[in-house]
């Protein structure tokens, strides 16, 4: 993945790269197409050596041209090669055609077996392209249900068939790739929500598209890589815990202590000068026990203990507290609704997460008050997401999923008077908008779907920004060691990671 490129771009922004190189600087359109062909060629020669039987899928438009560029040469090659058209060449158009009538002059299509998938090495997908924008048909999801029931490697063309190329959302059915050979611009839908199950290895080729066509269109999707350990200014030796900010971590109702613990002790290990909790009194045992280096205050969970609740916030140590995480084990009872009420009084660098996220979709008083002196970032999962923006309109988690850049961008703009700095759409590539710019986290992995794992992303966030750390890249940072903790830990594993081996390993990834 570091050998990828930064930028990701639309489908229509491609579309304007393509338009540019052949229009303003002279490469035919069916040299391009010949040589994204070669690309997938070498693909299949450099990492499938031993595949000798080839089989090419096509669709229609320039994707099966594609396939078609990358039979020809496979056959030439004396690779054993059988294509596979779902339409009638003689629909073809353009360039598509010039491919299908120079693979013509080698050989001919095969009629449409499903028994040619067994006899098969491997598989070139170039059935359906990034226009798609609509479910798959029957008739062709039947192939690639096939296909992915077939015990062989497959290469896609450009993107998996059946993946959305702007949202990463599946339309009904998508090839399961190994490998994605993608050209000009890396397509942004490649590396959120369900892209990450069916892309395997992406491998990009610009296509001899000159540099100079880039600056001509805009690009405002990032992909994150690594992290960016620029960002870490190395603490001189007279450094003090004073100098790195006093985190006030909030939650922890009646039997919830573990997500202030998770958040308390991901916090001091991201370098939070001072850590104080706010929970209900039932869990101080727990907590004090778990995070000895973290301070700790409590106030009843009773509706009869808002005066204590109110005192309590009126405390001197409030007016140390730099910024301030509430969400984490909150519930939404009443003593919930009150303690973040008072957070959001605070007029403090904040961060909201989990059922603080909840009590703002539910209760409109308290979303209304905030305002530009909160300033915020807020870090929903899909389901939270959904019911914030559920506000505007019925959302569901499937609907944020749909479409998550559309998502973010929507929960940024919900806020008033520009309250919210940053938004982090968790999930699978997780999505950071600062209002300009998105980034698309490409690390991480399936062993992070375990509980507790934003709780601690929440502790690592906070900690930055209490270290002064600019608010998005605060989040980026945050995400990518999360992220890159995970990776570190699992091992390539899918299961058995907890969200504590993150913050045990958050020392080795921080240096």
């Amino acid at each position: 993945m570091q050998n990828l490129p930064d930028n990701l771009y639309s489908v229509e922004s491609v579309v304007q790269l393509e338009q540019i190189a052949i229009n303003q600087y002279g490469i035919p359109a069916y040299e391009l197409m010949k040589r994204a062909g070669a690309a997938v060629f070498n693909a299949l020669q450099k990492d499938y050596p031993h595949c000798k039987n080839v089989l090419v899928l096509c669709g229609a438009g320039n994707n099966a041209g594609d396939g078609y560029v990358v039979a020809r040469l496979a056959g030439e090659a004396g690779f054993n090669v059988e294509v596979v058209s779902l339409i009638e060449p003689a629909k073809l158009k353009n360039e598509a055609m010039l491919a299908y009538q120079d693979w013509s002059g080698l050989a001919e299509n095969s009629q449409a077996d499903l028994c040619l998938i067994d006899k098969a090495d491997i598989v070139i997908d170039a059935l359906l392209g990034t226009g798609l924008a609509r479910d798959v048909s029957v008739d062709w999801a039947q192939w690639i249900n096939a296909v992915n029931n077939a015990d062989m490697p497959v290469i896609s063309i450009d993107i998996p068939s059946g993946l959305l190329a702007d949202t990463g959302a599946i339309a009904g059915v998508a090839i399961e790739a190994d490998t994605t050979v993608s050209f000009i611009g890396l397509k942004q839908g490649m590396f959120t929500a369900q892209a990450k199950d069916v892309c395997g290895e992406v491998v990009f080729n610009d296509l001899g598209v000159p540099a100079e066509a880039y600056s001509q269109v805009e690009c405002n999707t990032r992909l994150i890589k690594q992290v960016d350990y620029s960002l870490l200014v190395q603490r001189k030796p007279s450094s003090h815990k004073g100098k790195f900010g006093h985190v006030l971590i909030v939650g922890g109702n009646n039997g919830m202590p573990g997500a202030v613990i998770l958040a308390a002790t991901a916090a001091l290990r991201a370098g939070a000068g001072l850590v104080t909790i706010i929970a209900a009194p039932q869990n101080k045992t727990a907590i004090s026990a778990a995070v000895p280096e973290a301070m700790i205050r409590t106030c009843g969970t009773g509706t009869e203990d808002n005066d204590v609740i109110t005192a309590l916030f009126a405390e001197s140590f409030i007016d140390n507290v730099t910024h301030v995480a509430v969400g984490m084990g909150l519930a939404q009872d009443d003593w919930a609704i009150n303690i973040l009420r008072h957070c959001l009084l605070l007029n403090k660098p904040m961060l909201i997460d989990a059922d603080a996220l909840n009590l703002l979709a539910k209760h409109d008083y308290l979303y209304s008050s905030l305002t530009s002196a909160n300033p915020l970032v807020i870090t929903p999962h899909p389901g939270e997401a959904a019911r914030l923006l559920s506000k505007i309109k019925d959302t569901g988690t499937a609907d944020v999923q749909a479409n998550r850049f559309a998502a973010v961008r929507q929960l940024y703009a919900l806020f008033n008077d520009d309250a919210v700095r940053t938004v982090i759409l968790k999930g699978s590539g997780t999505l950071i908008y600062d209002g300009s710019t998105t980034k698309v986290c490409g690390l991480g992995n399936a062993a992070m779907s375990a509980p507790g794992m934003g709780d601690v992303l929440s502790g690592i966030v906070i900690a930055l920004m209490a270290q002064h750390f600019e608010m998005a890249a605060a989040a980026e940072l945050a995400v990518c060691l999360h992220a890159s903790a995970a990776g570190l830990v699992s091992q390539g594993k899918t299961r058995g990671l907890l969200a504590s081996d993150i913050i045990a390993a958050l020392p080795e990834v921080l240096q």
